[in-house]
């Protein structure tokens, strides 16, 4: 079987090499339009070593990750962080990230008093008893509607946008709940269907109630298998961290993937379209469809199946012959823009001891919208010396920002960097500046996003040979993306993922 996967970053690779493991007989070509694998993770050769400016991390407890890095021989690299708090500046000052939200929305107003006003404080705690929530289950609904609705501006801005926007590059109010926070989203549903009474606080308590009854299972769990270790001699490990990143940065990650998944890989090959052949049957197994497609710029003869691991605008483009109600209907989807100025500093005396900032939506004369004190974060990092820092700048419709010179963007994130912590890195000396820019590099998941990936998804299957990975379709962050890609070459060889 000749496979043509059009993309090479997280997604195309990842595809390649379950394709690999789950094809014997495979023959994989990816297609890289720019001079470099990878896509949004980025690990730049600084001179004390590889620093990432795309993806730095991902959570340990969600397994597809995991999973994949041990089968690639990369569990050991896995570092988890210090374990330093992050903050955030509002208001002209930094202050503690709050503790028991759900990406910033509380159960109370205990863990957010210190970042709102006293009036918004007692809205939070006045919302069980208001007028319940209008929420059918299954909907979607925009997020930072939702909770200027119920609790009030300040909290949108200060807090739930600056947690959404250092994931996202998006305020609250470009996003969809059950798209961006889809535990809580989960939990309305249920409190609903249950014919209770709907309330955000209402969802985030039940949100952490089920947090609690997980915690308990895997301490049982993990304390279940530590006996039946110590009955083998062998040494208890200690508890996962939350988050994890490799010491030789991303890349070990998508050289990994190229070189074990055997695919040619096609630098600087711009695909510009597909075209669909009829459809035929597949040797050896009369009842399964095949096709046969031709890649337009790009790749050599026809191909069996093809797998589109692109951001969605491309996609849709390249939809445009082979599926044409997919091209209309992924063409809706925008695209956020962001870009990262990363330094290294020769001292971090004067610093915060925190991880890093992120930065209210509502503060004014602050340009980039978060830090990350990464020498602090991580202590692979640390023991390079001096402060290796990440400066971001960009949230959708902000575009101007991420196009700005690149001396601009160096000079607004020193002075930045100062206004908000005091600590003058120029004084401290610079050393080292990489400027990446991310552009288009994160789907606006908006409250119709969902809806369009279901319904492209349904398309696109009515296309034998024909699938789609990426985050616009799996999700962001590391986890879903290696998931989704995953589960679309199984689709590709009949392996039986959904």
């Amino acid at each position: 079987m000749r496979y043509a996967i059009v993309g090479a970053g997280l997604a195309g690779l990842t595809a390649a090499w379950e394709l690999s493991r789950l094809d014997k007989d495979a023959q994989i070509e990816v297609f890289e339009a720019t001079d470099r694998i990878g896509g949004k993770l980025f690990s730049v050769p600084f001179d004390g070593g590889p620093v990432d400016l795309g993806a730095e991390a991902f959570l340990v407890r969600r397994p597809a990750a995991r999973e994949l890095l041990d089968e690639l021989g990369l569990s050991d690299h896995v570092v988890g962080t210090t374990g330093r708090h992050s903050t955030v500046y509002t208001a002209g000052e930094m202050k503690d990230l709050p503790g028991r939200t759900v990406m910033g929305i509380p159960a109370t107003s205990e863990p957010v008093a210190h970042l709102v006003s006293a009036e918004t404080a007692a809205r939070i705690d006045a919302e069980s008893d208001a007028e319940p929530v209008d929420w059918a289950p299954g909907e979607d609904r925009n997020v930072g509607r939702l909770v200027r609705e119920r609790f009030g501006d300040d909290l949108a801005d200060r807090v739930v946008s600056a947690l959404l926007g250092g994931v996202y590059s998006c305020t609250a109010d470009d996003l969809g709940l059950r798209a961006t926070v889809p535990q809580l989203a989960a939990a309305l549903d249920d409190l609903s269907a249950a014919g209770q009474k709907v309330t955000l606080t209402g969802g985030v308590k039940a949100v952490f109630e089920q947090r609690q009854r997980q915690a308990a299972e895997a301490k049982a769990a993990s304390w279940r298998g530590q006996q039946e270790a110590a009955g083998e001699g062998e040494q208890p490990k200690k508890p996962a961290p939350i988050f994890g990143a490799l010491s030789g940065g991303m890349r070990e990650l998508y050289e990994a993937l190229a070189e074990q998944s055997g695919a040619q890989i096609y630098l600087d090959a711009f695909v510009s379209g597909v075209l669909y052949a009829a459809p035929r049957r597949a040797a050896g197994n009369p009842e399964r469809n095949t096709g046969e497609f031709q890649l337009v710029g790009a790749g050599d003869g026809t191909y069996d199946r093809v797998i589109l691991a692109t951001p969605a605008p491309t996609t849709a483009r390249l939809l445009r012959d082979v599926c044409p109600e997919a091209y209309q209907t992924l063409g809706t989807v925008k695209l956020a823009s962001s870009v990262v100025v990363g330094l290294h500093v020769d001292s971090d005396e004067g610093l915060p001891d925190n991880s890093g900032v992120l930065v209210a939506a509502d503060e004014p004369g602050v340009r980039a919208k978060a830090f990350t004190f990464s020498s602090k974060k991580w202590a692979h990092l640390a023991e390079r010396g001096g402060l290796t820092l990440r400066a971001s700048f960009g949230r959708f419709g902000g575009d101007a920002l991420v196009r700005a010179e690149e001396d601009d963007l160096v000079d607004w994130a020193l002075d930045d960097l100062q206004t908000i912590t005091g600590f003058d890195a120029r004084a401290a000396g610079v050393s080292e500046i990489f400027v990446q820019r991310w552009y288009g590099g994160i789907p606006r998941y908006d409250e119709h996003h969902l809806g369009t990936v279901a319904a492209v998804r349904a398309q696109v299957a009515r296309v034998p040979g024909l699938d789609v990975a990426g985050a616009w379709a799996g999700g962001v962050g590391v986890p879903a993306v290696i998931a989704d890609a995953r589960a679309c070459a199984a689709r590709m060889t009949g392996g039986g993922a959904a």
